[in-house]
């Protein structure tokens, strides 16, 4: 026979902690972040899966992480974000010609410095420059990072810039598109994760990318040569941003909770995971045969090549003129915080 009061009670008793169940999921705001690299890549694989914990545990669980993969072209992110289809996301400033100018001063050749390095100094001189200069309105920008030092990867081997002359050399953009036109290239436009196909199906002879690409795209596979000018032929810059509603729209203390795990922290963690993909897309192509050129600094490549960048940093400058910023004074703070945090790791 069953017991009616304690029946009762444990029906109550179901009823609470429902209820507080219920209370628990609706309380929680989910945070959509949009990606569009693959998950081998270090964005991926380490930067937003670091990022959510952190996030979740500065909000003590009131904010989950939710990522979203393979959203379309990277330049769509920044539009996503700005009309509220996705919170957050990533992306690259070359993919946007015109908008972001301002943040390639960190890809100009000849800086030769890890991407952690460079991705701290860009945030800094972001905050105390380019911020004010508004390229980012509609956004909240949380973090800034560049990949690492940029090579060619090739179908045939590269050992002269007479070899890379009229080659069909896929390019990112930025600082990218002005070496390609001082090397003589033909450039082909394409977002990162076509690549493979590309060269696979022999659209391209090459492309510049860093190192970690051997292992994250599989250019191991489809370009078997790398060459490695020393320091790197450039950098690539790269924003995190956020929808400003949305933050807006959070309880102040987890809008500053979200805040205080982002900048130059998140900045630094993209950097430093950037970093190690190279060090390991540079194993993989050793252990893949790929035959790696490492261009000494007294080679005549070299030597052709820092005769070739003269100027570009001056060109930066003059090209941004109008941007309301001392950017002379930007970028040699930029270079300037960039080498003394590499000398300082």
């Amino acid at each position: 026979m069953i017991n009616k009061k304690l029946f009762s009670k444990a029906k109550a008793a179901v009823m609470v902690a429902g209820l507080t169940l219920s209370t628990s999921v609706f309380a929680e705001t989910v945070l959509r972040v949009g990606t569009w690299l693959p998950p081998t890549n270090p964005q991926n694989e380490i930067v937003w899966p670091t990022w959510a914990k952190w996030v979740e545990e500065a909000t003590e669980g009131r904010v989950r992480v939710e990522i979203e993969e393979g959203l379309g072209h990277p330049k769509t992110m920044f539009q996503l974000v700005e009309d509220g289809v996705i919170n957050a996301s990533f992306s690259y400033h070359g993919y946007v010609p015109g908008r972001f100018e301002l943040p390639q001063a960190i890809e100009q050749p000849g800086l030769g410095v890890s991407a952690e390095a460079a991705s701290v100094a860009l945030w800094r001189v972001y905050k105390e420059y380019f911020e004010e200069a508004n390229e980012f309105a509609g956004l909240e920008v949380i973090g800034m990072f560049t990949h690492g030092p940029g090579y060619i990867h090739s179908k045939e081997p590269i050992t002269s810039f007479e070899q890379i002359k009229g080659k069909k050399i896929r390019i990112g953009g930025g600082v990218q598109s002005e070496l390609g036109e001082r090397m003589g290239i033909t450039p082909v436009a394409a977002p990162a994760p076509k690549v493979y196909e590309m060269l696979q199906q022999g659209v391209i002879d090459g492309v510049f990318m860093p190192m970690g690409e051997q292992k994250a795209l599989r250019l191991h596979e489809v370009a078997p040569n790398v060459t490695m000018l020393p320091g790197g032929m450039y950098l690539g810059s790269f924003s995190i941003f956020m929808d400003p509603y949305f933050l807006e729209d959070l309880d102040p203390k987890d809008r500053e909770a979200i805040l205080s795990v982002s900048g130059e922290k998140l900045s630094q963690l993209a950097g430093k995971a950037w970093d190690s993909i190279d060090a390991a897309g540079y194993k993989t192509a050793q252990e893949n045969g790929v035959n790696i050129i490492e261009i000494k600094e007294t080679d005549p490549m070299a030597l052709e090549f820092y005769s070739m960048i003269k100027g570009m940093k001056e060109q930066w400058i003059e090209s941004v003129s109008d941007r309301g910023i001392d950017a002379e004074a930007a970028i040699n703070d930029l270079w300037k915080i960039a080498r003394e945090y590499e000398s300082g790791k």
